[in-house]
């Protein structure tokens, strides 16, 4: 089979398509052929060494909607032909970006018919995040002031969605260009983060969904109300912020995304329910996806990128 590999750590020009060995289920695995794969940021962040599961040669990707073309031992939730989305295991599990994926059958659920498979393989690993940050870890209630922060990125316009779903009045933070998006999406409110202070802005928050490191996370605190919720969805460098949000009398937590049965069953059944749709911002075939990273590093993006590998 094709894949995307790198045998150093580095630009996206690193990033090559190999020929290697089709992977085969083990117990419980299922292999898919991938027809769509998305891209994150931690997709350029491990290919340039700046995370690390482990060293070079690798081929990265966690997103996949394709057609299940073998079945391991044990599985009962999937069969041979049946079309799915899911999250490859994170951070280990790692190999999307490819003709043919295996993982856990448990890490994917049916795909929806209303998506296509490139609109399918936005979802997972931002999906995951979105869900895993509002539902499980926050669990958003109706009424409460929801602050997403880079709402028109990969997971902040997911958030936006979830958090809409869940009955929550919505604050996004974006800049100007990309406000239409973010309220499109279900905003209630959208601040310019460049002319104006968050802080001033969103005040009395129940929960901020935060992917920031460093002075806006720990800024990020003083606009949530007495025992509020700041939800980091980066969980490094974090004992100075749970140590500022005890001083203010407020809540942190932070968390790593995981694959998860159940949580992209919840969001199939958003989707199904027409409270949830990605906005893919640009495709590119696997072959380029050194092009792809490239795009995405300019940090511009609104919505996803992916990867098509199938017609």
């Amino acid at each position: 089979m094709r894949a995307v590999s790198q045998n150093t750590f580095g630009g996206p020009e690193v990033l090559e398509t190999v020929e290697t060995a089709r992977p085969e289920p083990i117990g419980n695995e299922i292999v898919v052929a991938v027809h769509a794969a998305g891209l994150n940021p931690t997709d350029w962040k491990h290919r340039a060494g700046q995370m690390r599961f482990g060293e070079p040669p690798f081929t990265l990707g966690w997103d996949v909607s394709g057609v299940v073309e073998a079945v391991g031992a044990g599985v009962t939730v999937h069969r041979v032909g049946d079309e799915v989305f899911g999250m490859l295991p994170y951070p280990n599990g790692h190999g999307a970006h490819a003709e043919y994926a295996a993982a856990p059958a448990r890490a994917f659920v049916p795909k929806p018919a209303a998506l296509s498979h490139v609109e399918a393989a936005a979802l997972p690993l931002a999906s995951m995040t979105a869900w895993q940050a509002l539902v499980d870890t926050a669990d958003v209630r109706p009424g409460q002031r929801v602050l997403v922060h880079a709402a028109a990125g990969g997971v902040g316009h997911l958030a936006v969605q979830v958090a809409k779903a869940r009955g929550a009045y919505v604050i996004g933070t974006a800049s100007a260009a990309k406000h239409d998006l973010v309220r499109g999406l279900g905003a209630d409110e959208v601040i310019d983060y460049r002319a104006k202070d968050f802080t001033e802005e969103a005040r009395g928050m129940d929960v901020v969904l935060d992917p920031f490191l460093g002075e806006d996370r720990l800024r990020s605190l003083q606009t949530l109300r007495p025992g509020g919720l700041l939800v980091s969805i980066l969980p490094v460098g974090f004992d100075e912020v749970r140590a500022r949000a005890t001083e203010l009398g407020v809540r942190a937590a932070a968390m790593q995304v995981e694959y998860d049965h159940a949580g992209m069953a919840g969001v199939a059944a958003l989707v199904e329910a027409g409270q949830l749709r990605p906005h893919v911002a640009g495709t590119y075939p696997l072959a380029d996806a050194a092009l792809a990273h490239a795009e995405g590093e300019t940090g511009r993006v609104a919505g996803k990128l992916v990867l098509t590998v199938r017609p």
